[in-house]
């Protein structure tokens, strides 16, 4: 579980781990801002990024902890947020900011192919989450990389089209399940991983439900004949495998010189690259098939 937040009477008798086995959102949320205002005020902004999105994705999810965090704390936390999301210099702005700017040159296919192959890089990952209770439409990716991947030659059987659609709902019911805050999995070599390691990048699993929303809705609208100006997604999801929240969460000093970032953005450029060539359907099959059994972690 999460280790031991060490707290004085001052700054609040609770740490992490109790405020979980009690079930206490509130105050977990409350900590998490904690945490992220004194990493804010120490020009932390790595860490104040992390233990703020934590706390607002806590309060956001529930009407009872919304109500129990108090409009006071969740203003600031959102003002601070905010400041957060113009600072050029952190990777968690930098890279999205960067990937847009190349998509602006691609068709609305290249970068919804751009998308694809990024999440084809999660399912590894989320076939081990999807053992945490809770968590097992993470176990789905796989299925839905590969009928999203089919469906752009030829549109799916009904069934598939509903099952999709129910791995698309599940997705964003995700980061409401107290799972998600507190689950995790052992790494070979590394620190465990948390399922609140997603939270980064807005919010991985957020990214994906909006991702097979929009398939989805590309798919209704071929199967309407209304092939102009489909609705394919954005550059979004591009990046969101950087999985940047594991590594501040585990003691990076500079997310830059992490080897698993490094490898993750030359990934992502060479996807750029290949989405501008001449590729093949076969071409782009192979590199999704191998992204599947990649260890993004290793």
């Amino acid at each position: 579980m999460f280790g031991l937040l060490k707290k004085n009477k001052e700054n609040g008798p609770e740490d992490l781990a109790a405020l979980q086995q009690k079930r206490d959102w509130a105050g977990l949320a409350k900590a998490y801002y904690k945490m992220g205002t004194q990493a804010m005020s120490a020009g932390d902004l790595n860490h104040a990024q992390l233990w703020l999105h934590r706390a607002d994705t806590i309060y956001s999810s529930d009407d009872g902890i919304y109500d129990a965090v108090g409009e006071k704390l969740m203003d600031d936390c959102s003002d601070r947020i905010g400041a957060l999301e113009n600072e050029d210099r952190l990777l968690y702005n930098a890279v999205p900011a960067e990937l847009s700017h190349k998509a602006e040159g691609l068709s609305g296919f290249q970068v919804h192919m751009w998308g694809l192959m990024s999440i084809a890089r999660l399912v590894k990952l989320g076939n081990r989450l999807a053992n945490i209770p809770g968590c097992e439409v993470l176990g789905q990716l796989d299925w839905a990389v590969d009928i999203m991947f089919r469906s752009l030659q030829q549109l799916p059987a009904k069934e598939d089209y509903e099952r999709l659609m129910n791995v698309c709902n599940s997705l964003y019911e995700l980061n409401g399940n107290p799972n998600y805050w507190c689950g995790e999995i052992d790494v070979p070599g590394q620190a465990p991983f948390q399922v609140f390691d997603l939270n980064g990048m807005m919010g991985v699993e957020q990214e994906m439900n909006s991702f097979l929303d929009c398939h989805l809705r590309v798919l209704a609208a071929l199967s309407h004949g209304e092939e102009e100006e489909l609705p394919f997604a954005s550059s979004d999801m591009v990046g969101c495998t950087l999985l940047p929240d594991y590594y501040v969460r585990t003691g990076a000093a500079n997310l830059a010189d992490i080897p698993q970032i490094k490898a993750e953005l030359q990934r992502i450029l060479s996807d750029y690259d290949f989405l501008c060539s001449a590729f093949t359907w076969e071409d782009a099959e192979k590199k999704i098939l191998a992204y599947k059994q990649l260890d993004i972690l290793a």
